[in-house]
């Protein structure tokens, strides 16, 4: 790659740590508003809700209008409403009476933010002069992961050492970043994805089972990804009944580490890996990993699965990407966009509904009895309900890779017989 794009390559790789920053500091208050608050499960899951949900609406609006004001604008907005989002997380519910009302106006910019990144920063990267498309949208997206781990590991550890009465301050030092990445975006080289008239319409893509299928993939994806990243730190805490700093330094913080090694190395060794087998591979293991964090009464094979699930999900999000980008070559910042939004689909009702199966899990009879017999609390076993019922999503994305590889395998063949 030509060395002046790498300042390019480097301002993408912090818009992914911002967006870490966005989707991974609420949920590691989640304890601080249960019991400080007095915010229910289910109201914690509707915050992590309400933010994919934001970010699904403005990546409906990015897909019309990203190319009309440009990478360039598109970018620096994002990272400011980012900034904007994350220092109201800290500031608002301060000066707020109604802190569910202070939170969801914080989540709801942090949104607007979060889901401008997701539209454009991948073909941004997906733009540059690189040789294995595929292998630099992993390694990308890897940084996703070290973000997470950073912003887990720092904020864990000074909630530890100082206090949570402090939390507050903590999201405006966080939110250095996407505003010092919104001045970077102002200056650094960018190339369009497809020239200009090349664009393959929106109607056509959508007119395409095979883009429908990895619709399908992409939203599984979200859904395997994030729930089990929102969720880990309170499954850790009060699921486990392990203490915080072990929770969330063995659980997410793990959790993100092994999804960003998965991510790094196929980012390096990328060109010699099947994608789309790796990609069935991964499924199957996530269905393993989350009935392990479930099933297991030992906290520490609860977290060790829970943790392993990183790496199961590591390809997903990134592989889905790279593998719709590599049939539809053209589909442009609609196409991402549309995936994103699909995507967001599944970090949105992924979590939220294992906060609903949890919070019924806890009135149900049976699960009741079922908690006496393993010797959980009631509130344990909603957790593991809650996380069972996610089982779903990496289930049903095995059978869409597994058909998407047939379909596009008679493509190939229909087109080589035609030419």
């Amino acid at each position: 790659m030509p060395g002046k794009y790498k300042t390019t390559l480097y301002s993408c790789y912090l818009g992914l740590i911002t967006q870490a920053i966005n989707i991974n500091l609420l949920p590691l208050f989640f304890v601080i508003f249960h019991e400080q608050y007095g915010l229910s499960f289910e109201v914690l899951g509707r915050l992590v809700f309400l933010n994919f949900v934001t970010q699904i609406a403005v990546d409906v609006l990015a897909v019309r209008y990203a190319d009309r004001i440009g990478y360039r604008a598109s970018a620096v907005l994002a990272h400011v409403f980012s900034f904007l989002g994350i220092v109201c997380l800290g500031i608002l519910p301060l000066i707020m009476s109604n802190t569910l009302l202070a939170l969801t106006i914080s989540v709801f910019i942090i949104g607007c933010g979060g889901g401008i990144i997701e539209v454009v920063i991948s073909p941004i990267v997906e733009s540059l002069p690189t040789k294995e498309k595929s292998a630099s949208m992993s390694l990308l997206h890897s940084f996703f992961c070290w973000g997470t781990v950073g912003v887990v590991i720092i904020t864990t550890l000074l909630l530890w050492a100082v206090g949570t009465e402090i939390w507050f301050y903590l999201p405006i030092c966080w939110a250095i970043i996407p505003l010092y990445n919104a001045v970077r975006f102002l200056r650094v080289p960018l190339l369009p994805l497809v020239p200009e008239g090349e664009e393959m319409p929106i109607r056509q893509l959508l007119r395409s089972p095979v883009f429908f299928l990895a619709l399908i993939i992409m939203m599984c994806a979200g859904a395997a990804e994030l729930t089990m990243s929102q969720w880990s730190s309170l499954f850790a805490e009060l699921g486990l009944g392990v203490p915080k700093v072990v929770g969330d330094l063995v659980g997410p913080a793990l959790f993100a580490l092994l999804m960003g090694v998965g991510r790094t190395v196929y980012g390096r060794a990328g060109d010699r890996i099947n994608l789309q087998k790796a990609l069935q591979f991964s499924s199957l293991f996530c269905v393993v990993c989350y009935l392990a964090a479930v099933v297991f009464s030992a906290p520490l094979f609860s977290l060790l699965g829970a943790a392993l699930c990183g790496l199961s999900v590591s390809l997903m999000w990134p592989g889905t990407l790279s593998m719709a980008a590599a049939q539809f070559p053209k589909g442009g910042t609609a196409m991402f966009g549309i995936l994103a939004i699909f995507g967001n689909l599944g970090g949105s009702v992924g979590p939220w509904l294992t906060g609903v199966v949890s919070d019924l899990g806890q009135r149900s009879a049976w699960v009741q009895q079922w908690s006496t017999s393993r010797g959980f609390s009631i509130e344990q076993a909603g957790l593991r309900m809650g996380l069972l019922a996610a089982v779903i999503f990496p289930a049903i994305m095995f059978v869409g890779i597994t058909v998407f590889q047939r379909k596009t395998a008679a493509r190939r063949i229909s087109s080589q017989l035609t030419s």
